[in-house]
């Protein structure tokens, strides 16, 4: 069963750590929340998510996606050097990354931007730019093993192209047909 993990912290966007979450749950992906402690983390708008793991616990090569939502808890998450070492490991083994709106806040903290083409939340562009990315204001950008979006609704394009690419990997199992 292939291993996906996401990354937080108290303040993430909701719907942009949920739907990433369940998407992959759907597609038969054993998927974990990470933050700086295990623990119960809370987003924007009340909803809460467990952490079963804290950054330090998380071995990234036993992980195949890594998926960084937005709203607040990048700028928490980008302050812990293990959560930093967990992104430089998908970016040096081109392992699939997703992030959305200020996600990209902790790819800059990690140093893997230079060079790239991305999108993030509008906020976040000047930073994106300053760190050597290339961005651009789109719904949705496809650079290798990263894919970024701006903010929610640019989500079922995000989660779109990020299957795509799971499937392009050989990540994704075939869907069963149910029996009637």
């Amino acid at each position: 069963m292939p291993r996906a993990l996401i990354i937080s912290a108290d303040g993430f966007e909701d719907v942009e750590l949920l739907y990433p979450y369940y998407r992959l749950v759907e597609a038969g992906f054993e998927t974990l929340v990470a933050a700086p402690s295990r623990g119960e983390i809370k987003g924007k708008m009340g909803y809460k998510v467990e952490a079963k793991l804290s950054f330090e616990e998380v071995k990234p090569e036993e992980f195949d996606v890594l998926v960084i939502p937005g709203g607040r808890a990048p700028e928490r998450v980008r302050l812990h050097e293990a959560a930093l070492n967990i992104v430089r490991h998908f970016f040096e083994k081109n392992k699939p990354v997703a992030t959305i709106c200020h996600g990209p806040q902790v790819l800059i903290s990690a140093g893997v931007v230079k060079g790239r083409r991305l999108t993030s939340y509008w906020g976040v562009k000047d930073d994106v730019i300053a760190a050597g990315g290339n961005w651009v204001d789109e719904p949705v950008v496809v650079d290798g093993n990263l894919v970024s979006s701006r903010y929610p609704p640019d989500i079922p394009y995000w989660m779109r192209e990020f299957m795509r690419l799971l499937e392009a990997r050989g990540l994704l199992a075939p869907t069963p047909v149910p029996k009637a």
